[in-house]
C-alpha cells in the first residue's frame, strides 16, 4: 500500500507542477494547448506502444507446444493473479532479461529472453512472471502514460517559454516586474528537471510493487529476489543493445553494468530490491 501511496503522491505533485509552470509560462491557454498535445501523443502511444517495443525487441510469439512450461508456468501466475493469461513472446537474446506490456489486463503481453530460460530454475522464472504480471495487473503502462502525458506537457510549457523569451515574448510584463522574468527562467530550467526526476521515481515506486505484488501472488519472495540476483549479475557482464527507451519496461536495467545515480534511474537499487523480498519471506508476508 505504500508504493500505491507514493505513486498518488507523485501524480499529484507532478499536477502541481503542471499549474504552476502553465501560470507562470503560457497562461491558461497555454497550460491547455501543452497538455491537449502530449495527451493526444501519449494517447497514441498507449494504443500501439505494445506493438512498438514487441517489434523494437525482435520478440516472437511462442505457442504453446514450441514450450509448454513457459505456457504453463504464465497462465497459473495469471490465474493466482485474477486476470486473463497474457499473450506469450520470446526475445531472442542470450541476455536473461523479461518485460511486460498491454493496456489493459485483457491486452497483456509477458516477453521473456532466451537467456532467461536458460538461466533460471522453474520457482526463479516463476518469480520473474509473476512480478510482470503484477505490471500488468496494476495497470502500469495505464500510469506511466498518465506521468508522461504530465511531464511532457511541462516540457511543451517550457519549450513555449524558450521561443518566447527568445523573441522577445513578455517584455512588457517583465520590464513591469524583473522578477517575472526570474521567474519564468526557473521554470524553464527547473521544474522540467523535476517533473523527469518524479516520473522516474514513479517507475521506481511500481518497480517495488510489482515484486511485492508478484511475490505475494507466488507466495515466495525468496525465488523472485534469487532470480533477481542472477539476472542482475548477467545484465552488468552481458547489457543487451535495446533502445534506452525501451530500458524501463525490463525487469532489471538491460544496458550496462555500471551504476547509475538512483536520482535519474528508472529501476530501483537491485540490493534493496532484494532486501525487500528476504524481509517480505522472514516476516511471513
Amino acid at each position: 500500500m505504500f508504493n500505491v501511496f507514493k505513486t498518488f503522491i507523485f501524480l499529484a505533485i507532478l499536477t502541481v507542477l503542471f499549474i504552476l509552470v502553465g501560470s507562470l509560462i503560457g497562461g491558461k491557454t497555454g497550460a491547455t494547448i501543452a497538455l491537449f498535445m502530449a495527451g493526444i501523443m501519449n494517447f497514441i502511444a498507449y494504443f500501439f506502444s505494445d506493438k512498438l517495443v514487441l517489434a523494437m525487441s525482435g520478440a516472437k510469439p511462442v505457442s504453446r507446444d514450441e514450450d509448454p512450461e513457459l505456457h504453463a508456468i504464465v497462465e497459473e501466475v495469471a490465474r493466482r493473479a485474477g486476470i486473463p493469461k497474457p499473450q506469450v513472446y520470446v526475445i531472442p537474446t542470450e541476455t536473461p532479461n523479461a518485460f511486460a506490456t498491454g493496456r489493459n489486463p485483457e491486452k497483456g503481453v509477458v516477453a521473456v529472453t532466451m537467456g532467461i530460460r536458460r538461466l533460471l530454475d522453474k520457482e526463479e522464472l516463476a518469480g520473474v512472471i509473476a512480478h510482470e504480471v503484477a505490471h500488468i495487473k496494476n495497470r502500469d503502462i495505464l500510469i506511466s502514460t498518465i506521468a508522461a502525458t504530465i511531464v511532457g506537457a511541462i516540457s511543451y510549457l517550457a519549450q513555449m517559454a524558450q521561443w518566447a523569451l527568445f523573441f522577445g515574448g513578455s517584455r512588457e510584463d517583465e520590464d513591469r516586474n524583473p522578477l517575472a522574468l526570474v521567474g519564468t527562467l526557473v521554470a524553464i530550467i527547473i521544474i522540467p528537471i523535476a517533473a523527469t526526476l518524479i516520473q522516474l521515481a514513479i517507475s521506481r515506486s511500481r518497480e517495488y510493487l510489482a515484486d511485492e505484488t508478484g511475490a505475494r501472488v507466488i507466495k515466495n519472495p525468496r525465488a523472485l529476489a534469487r532470480a533477481l540476483e542472477k539476472l542482475d549479475s548477467w545484465n552488468r557482464a552481458y547489457p543487451m543493445d535495446v533502445n534506452p527507451a525501451q530500458a524501463q519496461m525490463f525487469i532489471v536495467n538491460p544496458l550496462s553494468g555500471k551504476s547509475l545515480l538512483s536520482l535519474f534511474s528508472t529501476h530501483p537499487p537491485i540490493e534493496e530490491r532484494v532486501a525487500r523480498l528476504y524481509r517480505m519471506a522472514q516476516g511471513g508476508f
